[in-house]
């Protein structure tokens, strides 16, 4: 079975085809920086961590971004209550997220664009939407003429009717309200200058424009919250699609489930959150991962301690069968058919628009069956933890557990960034460090970052 996604966009499975064979570019909508981050964020990040991983395993040459929202409303508002300046804030929440990433032990992106790096190439590009008639000027902002896009509507599947009935920024300016904000007039406060005065992008432009300067004109995946399909991801294709002439921008939209605390959405506007910190105060990020992929990307899951608590025990047990299979035993084949059968349905499991819950149970499944063959008699259990390894490193769950001290996951966060950036003499430094400290980083093919101590 060759590997099937749900896109949204068409709301039918799709066999996966990329647009340039043995490539994927992919691009995940990253944190608006005022806060620190959640576990409702968390839930989007390692479900698409499992996506890109499973890419990987498949062989795919995978490139990917995640974008820094940096500049927003948002965060000015947060600046001016704590007193600071805004990019001081967002630079500081910035940081903080990509050291919680690799505490999650989340894929490093490719590159980490921010808004406020993109300000030039976000002015060329609404300027080329003015001069293609997709734009228009009014009264020191520019507005999408979304009559203009042809199709508009179809990724949240509404017709311009139904879309007018959703929350949306109104101004008398619009010709149309259902029109958005590519540059927002700004009389005082934090802003840039542009052809049209000060101000400040708008929140779709910057993905759009940030998504073309780092993966080119169409991409292969491109994937979010449930939430950003409207306004955000729809308006997205509107400006891309007129900037560009190409079609699709994306050939495969993906979106995750909200993770829900008492069965409400769980977002810093409801007043509901549990950050990331708090939550790995308590439990491994091992078991967090257990515990979101247990439950299909696409559906929602509801938060409780009890379901953590009862992940624990189910990442011990899987802890606990490695460690046997590290400690082998004498010569045998019989779970070499037994772990070349899990590989299959598992494979199988991945392929069917990312089945994670039916992979970890054939996981589960496989693991009991070898424990009654391991309580038999011994067992050579080489090709055994090989296949344990593969499978279980698609998902995320690296081979060693052991908890890396915060100040080396903020160093190797900061290392990322660097070598994101193509700073190698910075990251060069960090590496260094990190090993006078006792540790060892390696930088895996499938992106990730691997930390050992070696004292």
């Amino acid at each position: 079975m060759s590997l099937r996604i749900y896109n949204t966009l068409t709301r039918v499975f799709e066999e996966f085809t990329p647009l340039v064979q043995g490539e994927v570019r992919v691009y995940i909508c990253g944190l608006t920086v005022y806060d620190l981050m959640h576990i409702g964020h968390a839930r989007t990040y390692i479900a698409f961590d499992a996506l890109l991983r499973y890419l990987k395993y498949q062989g795919y040459n995978v490139r990917y971004i995640q974008n820094i929202t940096d500049v927003d409303d948002k965060i000015i508002r947060r600046a001016g209550e704590k007193g600071v300046e805004p990019l001081a804030l967002s630079s500081e929440f910035a940081e903080k997220s990509l050291q919680d990433q690799v505490s999650l032990g989340l894929t490093t992106a490719d590159y980490y664009p921010k808004v406020s790096e993109t300000i030039p190439d976000i002015i060329s590009g609404i300027q080329k939407l003015l001069e293609k008639g997709y734009a228009y000027e009014a009264a020191g902002s520019v507005y999408f003429d979304v009559s203009k896009a042809e199709g508009y509507g179809m990724l949240s599947h509404q017709d311009t009717e139904q879309l007018s009935q959703h929350r949306i920024e109104p101004s008398p300016n619009k010709s149309n309200p259902l029109d958005f904000a590519l540059w927002k007039k700004v009389d005082d406060g934090f802003g840039f200058e542009s052809p049209w005065g000060y101000g400040r992008p708008g929140w779709h432009i910057e993905c759009t424009i940030m998504s073309q300067k780092h993966l080119g004109d169409q991409i292969d995946i491109h994937g979010g919250a449930l939430d950003l399909i409207f306004p955000h991801h729809e308006n997205e294709v509107a400006q891309s699609e007129a900037l560009t002439g190409k079609k699709p921008f994306v050939k495969y939209w993906m979106h995750t489930g909200f993770l829900n605390s008492s069965g409400e959405k769980m977002s810093k506007s409801l007043g509901n959150i549990l950050s990331v910190r708090k939550l790995l105060d308590e439990f491994q990020a091992e078991v967090f991962r257990i515990f979101v992929l247990q439950t299909h990307y696409r559906s929602p899951i509801d938060y409780s301690r009890e379901n953590l608590v009862n992940s624990a025990k189910a990442f011990e047990r899987l802890r606990n069968f490695r460690q046997r299979l590290v400690d082998g035993g004498a010569t045998s084949h019989d779970l070499d058919a037994l772990f070349h059968e899990l590989k299959a349905k598992f494979d199988e499991a991945m392929n069917d628009d990312f089945q994670t819950p039916k992979a970890l149970a054939h996981i589960f499944d496989t693991v009991k069956k070898a424990n009654q063959i391991l309580d038999e008699k011994p067992q050579d259990t080489q090709e055994a933890l090989k296949i344990f390894d593969e499978v279980m490193g698609a998902l995320g769950f690296a081979p060693n557990e052991k908890k890396v001290p915060d100040e080396v996951v903020e160093l190797v966060a900061e290392r990322n960034k660097y070598r994101a950036e193509k700073n190698f003499v910075k990251a060069d430094e960090i590496r260094d460090k990190l090993k006078e400290r006792g540790y060892m980083v390696k930088d895996n093919k499938d992106g990730t970052t691997s930390v050992e101590e070696i004292r």
